[in-house]
């Protein structure tokens, strides 16, 4: 017992809390916990979060004494941008270093006036999708809170772009709602007016389909939510997604029907098109039935091809024919245009691994 007290109290820094991973609640209890009032929680989240500092020195509105009492209690860590690639579309890829010396991306995603952010959740991936690049790396474990919004508030204000960041979508390296707690933790801190202030209406959470947490996220926060499909039937989606073997397509959907999605908005379901798999025109009249209950859009991604990949993507023909079968069953289907290809930012080609060369 002594010897962990004299750990911490000697300060190795990795013991103290990292203040970016805590929500306005549990900020209010470690200010709390160090004899300060409520206040000055609100007052330390605005600093990391609205203003972007790194240094306890840098919060001006707290006394000297009580900015000297932090740093020795507490950290400011944030991910560490090591390189940004930039594609031919505009989109940008940023690999980021963490504390631990694992490697994760996020992806700047070019629009009209403004940026969306796709971030990552994990470092790694468990749920070992045959079309994905970043399930080849294997599962290293989950990220942080802070490491979560650590992603966003680092290229917010390292970066040029950052300031027009709009929009963000849990859609990078691993699955969401395998890490769910931390990513609720992450996306009140998004969405709170003391954190980063965003509406929860440009937040979308994308997921391989884990009907228990989808019915979870259901009752404790209303966000955008968007579900990889990518097949009508069992056993392609088996072959596919492993995770349909534990949530078959008949689970799934039941949990998907009863999402409270955030006022008017619908539901979106992401549908990768593989040649030879689930692009052809049976496939999409299949799929048309298989939602007929469902109130919902569908995304349509050609499959991304990568170094080694399984798949290939099928003909643009051959694309054109599917999104227009579910067009006349009355369904909004539209083709999304995969940006960032040629540095492997598009959907599914995110790994983590860095090389010096």
């Amino acid at each position: 017992m002594g010897n962990s007290d004299s750990i911490m109290s000697v300060g190795n820094e990795n013991f103290l809390p990292n203040l970016l991973d805590f929500t306005l609640e549990e900020m209010e209890s470690f200010i709390a916990s160090q004899g300060k009032e409520k206040y000055r929680a609100r007052q330390i989240m605005k600093w990391l979060h609205q203003s972007g500092v790194t240094t306890f020195d840098a919060m001006t509105t707290l006394s000297g004494d009580f900015r000297k009492k932090l740093a020795g209690t507490a950290r400011i860590v944030r991910p560490q941008i090591i390189k940004i690639q930039k594609s031919q579309d505009g989109t940008q890829k940023a690999l980021l270093a963490l504390e631990d010396g694992l490697y994760i991306e996020s992806v700047l995603i070019p629009g009209k006036s403004h940026w969306t952010l796709c971030i990552s959740t994990q470092a790694g991936c468990a749920m070992n999708c045959a079309f994905c690049l970043t399930a080849r790396q294997g599962f290293k474990r989950n990220l942080t809170p802070g490491e979560i919004v650590g992603q966003f508030v680092t290229l917010k204000f390292e970066t040029p772009e950052g300031a027009n960041i709009n929009n963000i979508v849990m859609m990078g390296m691993g699955e969401p709602l395998a890490n769910y707690d931390n990513t609720v933790k992450a996306i009140q801190i998004f969405i709170s007016d003391f954190g980063l202030g965003m509406s929860s209406r440009r937040i979308t959470v994308s997921t391989c389909g884990l009907a228990p947490q989808i019915r979870q996220m259901g009752q404790d926060i209303c966000i955008n939510l968007a579900v990889s499909l990518n097949a009508h039937d069992d056993e392609t989606r088996n072959r596919l997604m492993p995770v349909n073997r534990k949530y078959p397509l008949a689970t799934l959907l039941e949990a998907c029907k009863k999402y409270p999605m955030p006022g008017r908005r619908m539901l979106t379901y992401e549908y990768i098109l593989i040649d030879g798999v689930n692009s052809s025109r049976a496939d999409a009249e299949k799929l048309a039935r298989l939602l007929a209950d469902q109130r919902c859009k569908l995304n349509l991604i050609v499959f991304n091809e990568y170094p080694g990949s399984p798949f290939k993507s099928p003909s643009p023909a051959d694309v054109s024919a599917f999104q227009q079968i579910l067009l006349d069953r009355h369904y909004t289907a539209m083709l999304r245009k995969s940006k960032g290809a040629d540095i492997l930012a598009a959907c599914g080609q995110l790994s983590g691994a860095y090389t010096t060369g």
